[in-house]
């Protein structure tokens, strides 16, 4: 649901508008200039959703070898131009 506010209410009371759409107490504001809806305030996206984003999101979708010096003799081989 969303409420109506004045611009002069909007403007004195910006951050607790703010802090009502980040904790979930409100929606969205609509901001009235001379009594018609001129904005709308509404809240982004939660922050949790970018915590998706993170390294390790590839994590048990790819398998390392036990030891990863085995090969070191054939990764020298082909670097130095063997075959």
């Amino acid at each position: 649901m969303s409420d109506t506010i004045n611009m002069l209410d909007a403007k004195s009371s910006l951050s607790k508008l703010v802090h009502a759409l980040e904790t979930g107490q409100a929606s969205e504001f609509i901001i009235a200039r001379n009594g018609r809806p001129a904005a709308r305030l509404v809240p982004l996206l939660p922050a949790h959703d970018d915590r998706q984003r993170r390294i390790g999101a590839a994590r048990g979708r790819f398998a390392a070898p036990a030891d990863t010096d085995a090969l070191n003799a054939d990764v020298r081989r082909l670097l130095e131009g063997g075959t």
